[in-house]
C-alpha cells in the first residue's frame, strides 16, 4: 500500500508507480478517502525490488506491505483510520441504527410511509426496506420493482437515507440511479463473489456505503472479512459488517445469534460492525435482548425490522418486526447501554 507525501498522487506521478508494479505483474488501485487517496497493491507486493525503486520515489512517504487475506480490511492498514458516514452519524462516534420493514407491499404504500415515520421518531438514522427479496419458496411475494419509488419516497418525506438489498446487477443500477444511500448485501449473496464485484465496481467512486451480511453458511471470520475485501478492492471502503445469526440454528430460534463475534471482528478489521438482530432470534419478543446484547459486544449499530403493524406487514415482518413503541424503547436503552460501555472503555485507557 502507497501512502504519498501529498493527499494524493498527480496523474503524472500515478502513472509513474503504476508503471513500476506493472513491471511486477500488480496492479494499483486507488482508494478514496474524505481526506487522503492511498494506493493499493494489488497483487504479490513481497518483491524487495519493486518496493526498493517506489520507495526511492521522492513523493512517497512510505509503503506498507500488509501480508494477509484481506489487505485493505485490514486493522493495520492505513484505512484504519477511515470512517463511514451515514444518516448524519459517523459510524464509531455514535450508536447507528437502521429500522424499517422487512418487505415493501407496493398494495400498501402508507404502511412503509407510516412506518418510515415512526422509525424517524424511534431515534433512528436510516430506513431500511425490501423492495426486491430471496425467498426460499419460489412461489411466495419476491418483492416488486414498483417498491423503489415508495422507498425513496418515504426517503423525501422524513429525509432519511435508505438501505435496501439487491440480489443481481440489475438491481444495483436501478438503487443507485433512484438515490439508494446503502446498498445491503444479503446472507444468501455474501458469498457471491460475482455479486461482490459488481457491487464493488458500481460505487467505485461514489460515496455510497454497502451493508454486508454474514453469510447464514459462512465460516471463519476471515471469510467473512474477506467477502468485504471484493468489495473494497474496487476504490471505495464504505463497507459495514454485519452479523445476523447463522446455522446451525438454535431451538426456539431463527438462527445462531451471533453478535458475539462483534470483538473477534473488530481485533481483525477498522471496519463497522452493525448487528441484525431480527433475523438472528426471527421473533419480536427476542429482538430487544438480542439488540442490548449486540451493543454490549461492542457492535457500532443496530438493524431492527420494524413496522406500524406487523400483523398487517408481509415477509419476515408479522413475525419479527417491531412495533413503534418497542422499537423507540429498544433505541432509547440501546443508546444508554452503548454510552455507558464507551464511558467505561474511555475510562480505562
Amino acid at each position: 500500500m502507497i501512502l504519498p507525501k501529498t493527499n494524493r498522487l498527480t496523474p503524472e506521478q500515478l502513472n509513474e508507480v503504476t508503471a513500476i508494479v506493472a513491471e511486477f505483474g500488480c496492479k494499483i488501485q486507488p482508494i478514496i478517502g474524505a481526506v487522503r487517496t492511498i494506493y493499493a497493491i494489488v497483487g504479490d507486493e513481497r518483491d524487495e525490488l519493486m518496493i526498493n525503486r517506489l520507495e526511492g520515489l521522492d513523493y512517497v512517504d512510505r509503503i506498507d506491505r500488509i501480508q494477509s487475506p484481506f489487505k485493505l480490511m485490514d486493522k493495520r492498514s492505513d484505512l484504519a483510520s477511515h470512517r463511514i458516514k451515514l444518516g448524519g452519524i459517523v459510524l464509531g462516534e455514535e450508536l447507528f441504527v437502521v429500522a424499517g420493514a422487512c418487505t415493501i407491499d407496493p398494495k400498501n404504500p402508507n404502511y412503509f410511509y407510516e412506518t418510515a415515520h415512526a422509525v424517524k421518531e424511534a431515534g433512528a438514522h436510516a430506513i431500511r426496506g425490501g423492495v426486491w427479496k430471496p425467498r426460499t419458496n419460489p412461489y411466495t411475494f419476491q418483492g416488486d420493482t414498483k417498491s423503489l419509488d415508495i422507498l425513496m419516497e418515504a426517503s423525501r418525506r422524513t429525509g432519511l437515507p435508505v438501505d435496501t438489498e439487491v440480489m443481481e446487477e440489475a438491481h444495483i443500477k436501478l438503487a443507485l440511479d433512484a438515490g439508494v444511500c446503502c446498498l445491503q448485501i444479503g446472507a444468501r449473496n455474501a458469498l457471491n463473489y460475482s455479486l461482490l464485484r459488481a457491487v464493488g465496481k458500481a460505487i467505485a467512486e461514489r460515496e455510497t456505503a454497502v451493508l454486508l451480511k454474514r453469510s447464514i453458511h459462512m465460516g471463519p471470520i476471515s471469510e467473512f472479512i474477506s467477502a468485504a475485501e471484493y468489495i473494497a478492492a474496487f476504490g471505495n471502503p464504505n463497507v459495514i459488517l454485519c452479523p445476523r445469526g447463522t446455522t446451525p440454528t438454535i431451538d426456539g430460534y431463527r438462527n445462531h445469534p451471533d453478535e458475539s463475534i462483534t470483538p473477534l471482528l473488530k481485533e481483525k478489521t477498522w471496519a463497522p460492525v452493525v448487528v441484525d438482530p431480527s433475523h438472528s432470534v426471527g421473533k419480536a419478543a427476542y429482538v430487544p435482548a438480542c439488540a442490548l446484547a449486540a451493543v454490549a459486544y461492542g457492535a457500532d449499530g443496530l438493524c431492527i425490522e420494524a413496522h406500524v403493524e406487523p400483523a398487517k406487514g408481509i415477509g419476515d415482518d408479522p413475525k419479527q418486526a417491531l412495533t413503534p413503541p418497542v422499537l423507540a424503547e429498544t433505541i432509547r436503552q440501546a443508546k444508554q447501554l452503548w454510552q455507558l460501555r464507551r464511558g467505561g472503555i474511555e475510562a480505562k485507557k
